[in-house]
Order: structure tokens, then C-alpha cells, then sequence
């Protein structure tokens, strides 16, 4: 099924672009009487056709109760660093603060997912296009955050928050950040 939608969304996308940015001003310079170019029919065709695509693999997913989406990747490795969202290490002794840390990313889906997701919140469930998109952003600014601590030379970021932000359309900012840390060496 995703595939389907895939291809559907390309579909859409395609003739959208190519009825608006090649169609529509071909009309308006070249076309002597009303009559609709045969290229121009495919690809109103290809807009409905996706849209019709994207429908119907979408109430499909919802009649099956599934909606599968994009895996994040495996960590390369386990956490770099000790992150945690209290203001102590329990059983470690905070020897040096040394300052504020954040990352932050603004994250966007094409609109062929936009359209996907659109087709969701007419028919219900969850929007699994945004979904994907925020936890790619989440992971995102959480490594420029250990980053940017690891610079410092911490060993902990304790008191992280995440915060996000509409930007414009689809578009979102995730933020993170917290106080990088380093710890006594011994446990208490």
C-alpha cells in the first residue's frame, strides 16, 4: 500500500506541477481557441488519478486497522551520553555545570505525504506522515544538542525539554535543549 501511495502522491505531484508551471501559461501565451492540449489533459488526469491513488490506498490502511510508516534508522550506537529530563543523577554528584545546550531543526513533508496525511484527516486516524516527520526531528536536534554538549565536555544533559513550533504550513521547529553536565566519577 505504500507503495501505491507513493506513486500516487508522485503522480499528483507531477501533474499539478506541470499543469500550473508549464499548462497554465501555455494557454495564456500560445492558445488561439479554448481548446485543451492533449498533455495538458494527461496531466489533469495524472492530479485526479493520484489524488484517487492516495484515496483510495489510504481507506484501505484504515479498513485493515494498520497504517504503517517510515522506521527511524538504528542508533549507530548506544546513547553517548547519560540524558535524562530531572534536575539530578541519582546515586552521581553534579561537580560542574557548564551551561545551557540545544539543537533544533525545522522539519517539512513534500506534498505528496501533505496530501496523504490531508486524505487521513478527512477519513480519520492517525496522521502517520507527521508523525514520521517529528520523530525524524526529534532525533535530529536531539544529536545536535549532544553535540554541542560534547563540545563542552559533559557528561550528562539533565533537565531536557523539547518544544515545537508551526513555522509555516507543514512545516515544523523542534527545539531541544537542556544543561550539560559533568559528574564526580564515583557513585554514591
Amino acid at each position: 500500500m505504500k507503495i501505491l501511495r507513493l506513486i500516487g502522491s508522485l503522480v499528483f505531484v507531477l501533474g499539478l506541477f506541470t499543469a500550473i508551471f508549464v499548462g497554465i501559461p501555455w494557454l495564456v501565451i500560445f492558445a488561439e481557441d479554448p481548446a485543451v492540449p492533449w498533455w495538458l489533459r494527461i496531466a489533469v488526469f495524472c492530479i485526479l488519478g493520484g489524488i484517487l491513488l492516495v484515496l483510495l490506498t489510504v481507506a484501505i490502511e484504515q479498513r485493515k486497522g494498520k497504517a504503517p510508516g517510515e522506521k527511524l534508522p538504528p542508533s549507530e550506537s548506544l546513547p553517548r551520553m547519560l540524558l535524562l529530563n530531572s534536575a539530578e543523577v541519582p546515586g552521581r554528584e553534579i561537580t560542574e555545570i557548564l551551561g545551557l545546550v540545544k539543537g533544533h531543526t525545522i522539519f517539512a513533508i513534500w506534498l505528496g505525504k501533505d496530501l496523504s496525511a490531508l486524505v487521513r484527516l478527512v477519513l480519520g486516524g492517525e496522521l502517520i506522515e507527521y508523525t514520521e516527520m517529528m520523530g525524524w526531528a526529534r532525533k535530529v536536534a536531539t544529536d545536535r544538542m549532544i553535540a554541542q554538549a560534547e563540545e563542552l565536555g559533559a557528561d550528562a544533559i539533565i533537565n531536557i525539554r523539547y518544544m515545537t513550533t508551526s513555522v509555516i504550513g507543514s512545516a515544523a521547529e523542534l527545539l531541544a535543549y537542556g544543561t550539560a553536565i559533568k559528574l564526580s566519577s564515583t557513585v554514591t
